[in-house]
């Protein structure tokens, strides 16, 4: 493909994509739309499992599955085994929150800092697991564009600090946070840090190193268009000693001759010998694809089609956008004077336009303290085109006002 995604180029990833056929879909943050490609690869091992049964099929996956890691290590520039394979965004970050505390638990008078648009099942994470144990969550003030501030966050180190977390591009809003930054602090302290890249994994280029992350997830349905049910993590090599899964299995610390469970000296520690081997194939396809395209020529379009689509919903009257930040991504929020987000969702709906909406309970620092109970949410992707942005303008046009 050319650095350049050309109308030729997204005409032909569309022929390729059976969803834009049938929806004008504006949701790509919730979930994408899968290749031809992606279903094909899972159609097929999901057959092998019928024909020859799906253990023995499973042989036939674990080519794949290694192609998924390898292919994910090629995404974050990152190696192989530092790459595990996982259910979700949540699971893998989950999974790699719990391990730190498993091998060093949370003591009285800790401190964990995160970023104000942190994902409300990672505050959950960590406010069930540190807080029980007298550990505090404390937010970093964020600057006058909304990002989470750098220097506001080294004001607040002391010793007690052990983790910083950041949810890079917030599930409610465009925003960008400047992730190397943060990452910079947390490095020249040697401080743990953990990315949550869900919504950057498939939008942006993303090189673990110069975010200088201990922990990096992400997730397969989203950006990437794999799919559900999938995600990638990543653990840098050097940090993985400091991770003890909170509960093992036959893959992740088989038993050695002595009896006693052997943990695997890579990132697949974190993962599980239960899961859908049909969905890492289809995994391994959509990683292939982006590679293929190009996360400089997604960016760049995705980016245009996203500060495009800001500028004509600004121009619609009773329509707010609300984005914040310098940098910003394909997700477009917004609120209709006088109906709340769910109503727009479902409106659109019954036009054949399909947007998202959040409460406050996805990012409930952010949304708290910007005085925001719902949010509208047009995310785009490279495959978006002008006509589906008119299809949403004429539909959110016609929307009955109230008040």
């Amino acid at each position: 493909m050319t650095s350049i995604l050309t109308d030729h180029d997204v005409a032909a990833l569309r022929a390729a994509t059976p969803g834009t056929r049938s929806a004008i879909h504006f949701n790509h943050a919730g979930s994408s739309l899968p290749s031809n490609g992606t279903l094909d690869a899972i159609r097929a091992h999901l057959l092998r499992e019928a024909e020859r049964g799906p253990m023995e099929a499973g042989v036939a996956a674990r080519a794949e599955t290694e192609t998924a890691r390898a292919l994910a290590a090629r995404l974050f520039n990152a190696q192989p085994d530092e790459i595990a394979l996982t259910g979700g965004n949540s699971p893998g970050w989950g999974a790699a929150f719990a391990a730190f505390a498993t091998a060093s638990p949370w003591q009285p008078g800790d401190r964990i800092l995160v970023g104000r648009h942190e994902w409300g099942g990672n505050l959950a994470c960590m406010r069930l697991i540190a807080e029980r144990a007298g550990a505090r969550v404390e937010t970093i003030p964020s600057d006058q564009d909304g990002c989470v501030d750098p220097e506001a966050l080294r004001a607040m180190l002391d010793e007690r600090v052990r983790l910083i977390a950041l949810t890079w591009l917030p599930a409610n809003g465009g925003l960008i946070n400047p992730a190397a930054a943060i990452g910079a602090v947390a490095r020249e302290h040697g401080i743990a840090y953990f990315v949550d890249a869900a919504q950057a994994v498939g939008q942006l280029p993303i090189d673990v190193e110069q975010v200088g992350c201990d922990v990096l997830a992400g997730a397969g349905r989203k950006a990437l268009r794999g799919p559900r049910g999938t995600g990638l993590l990543y653990v840098r090599r050097d940090f993985l000693p400091r991770l003890t899964p909170a509960w093992v299995d036959t893959h992740s610390a088989p038993l050695g001759p002595d009896g006693a469970p052997m943990l695997r000296p890579d990132a697949a520690r974190l993962e599980s010998a239960e899961a859908s081997l049909a969905l890492r194939c289809g995994l391994a396809n959509a990683l292939r694809e982006a590679l293929d395209i190009g996360l400089d020529a997604i960016r760049a379009r995705v980016d245009a089609i996203a500060q495009g689509l800001r500028t004509e919903l600004a121009a619609l009257p009773g329509v707010t956008v609300l984005d914040q930040g310098r940098e910003r991504s394909g997700l477009v929020s917004f609120n209709v004077a006088g109906l709340d987000a769910p109503a727009v969702q479902r409106a659109l709906a019954a036009q054949g336009v399909t947007i998202g909406s959040n409460g406050v309970s996805y990012t409930p620092l952010d949304m708290t303290a910007r005085g925001l109970a719902q949010i509208a949410r047009a995310s785009v992707s490279y495959l978006t085109t002008q006509d589906e942005i008119g299809r949403l303008l004429d539909a959110l046009r016609q929307l009955p006002r109230q008040g």
